[in-house]
């Protein structure tokens, strides 16, 4: 189950199922709570799409004081729509940069620092292995999915720190929905390799045209991988469907703003400072 909540005027929807988990914090953040205005408006997490810099700063610093953490403890990349994922353990080395990593997800097991995708339509994935206190933030649209790239993450928690798939738990937030997502023939050939995909599938309005169920389709991939169905978490919110409360790319026609997702393990309970995140 998810639910909306509001910290500091920002607003967010949360995994109930994870309130059991004092040592972490998690969010798959709404528009809402920002100063952005316009097409952008108010809680726009990126520059990249043409808004000042100077207001997304804001709205980061905005997001970080409504959590109860500094803007240097939110750790992102660039997101390039692949398959690449980063593990940052404690060994790792992070350095401040203005040109953030081209990756896809973020692994860790460092407390203190707040993995994050960013979204405005594609899936936002939030995986915690409790009995490591391992954390991981995915960002899956239809490339990255047909690259498998939950499952991938998942493969990567067993490898690099011994997790177990009955032990993860994962939830998949506010997403573009099949009722809102046509795709052609090309993307259903893509996901030719996916486990289960006719069950993403249903045919769209004419000939060549799809309705693709993007955030079934990384659940099936998770639990082919082995994650119990009970572990999984789906917010069933579509973005495109409810303008108010998120940005959608499609929705929008293109010119819209990002949504913050992120997740994190506290250092003992309290938020720690983290390293310099590669975002500007």
């Amino acid at each position: 189950m998810f639910e909306l909540r509001k910290k500091g005027g920002v607003e967010y929807f949360a995994a109930t199922a994870w309130d059991a988990f004092p040592w972490l914090s998690h969010a798959f953040c709404t528009r809402r709570g920002g100063v952005s205005s316009g097409a952008y408006g108010t809680l726009n997490m990126s520059s990249r799409e043409g808004e000042e810099e100077t207001t997304v700063r804001a709205n980061w610093d905005i997001a970080a004081a409504a959590f109860g953490l500094s803007r240097r403890q939110f750790f992102r990349v660039s997101q390039v729509h692949g398959d690449k994922v980063l593990v940052i353990d404690d060994g790792a080395r992070i350095t401040s940069s203005c040109r953030p990593l081209e990756y896809d997800a973020v692994i860790t097991s460092r407390t203190g620092l707040a993995v994050c995708v960013l979204t405005a339509d594609c899936v936002p994935v939030l995986m915690t292995d409790p009995v490591r206190r391992l954390v991981a933030a995915v960002h899956a649209g239809w490339r990255g999915t047909a690259l498998n790239i939950s499952g991938q993450v998942l493969a990567l928690c067993k490898e690099r720190f011994g997790s177990r798939p009955e032990d993860i738990r994962t939830a998949i937030g506010p997403a573009i929905g099949p009722c809102c997502y046509e795709v052609d023939d090309t993307v259903r050939a893509a996901m030719v390799r996916h486990p289960a995909r006719d069950a993403c599938f249903s045919a769209g309005p004419e000939k060549g045209k799809w309705q693709l169920d993007l955030p079934l389709a990384n659940r099936l991939q998770l639990e082919a991988a082995g994650i119990p169905g009970e572990n999984i978490q789906m917010a069933r919110l579509c973005t495109s469907c409810r303008p108010g409360e998120f940005y959608s790319h499609r929705g929008a026609g293109g010119k819209t703003g990002r949504l913050l997702n992120f997740i994190l393990v506290h250092d003992h309970g309290q938020p720690a400072a983290g390293p310099a995140a590669t975002a500007c």
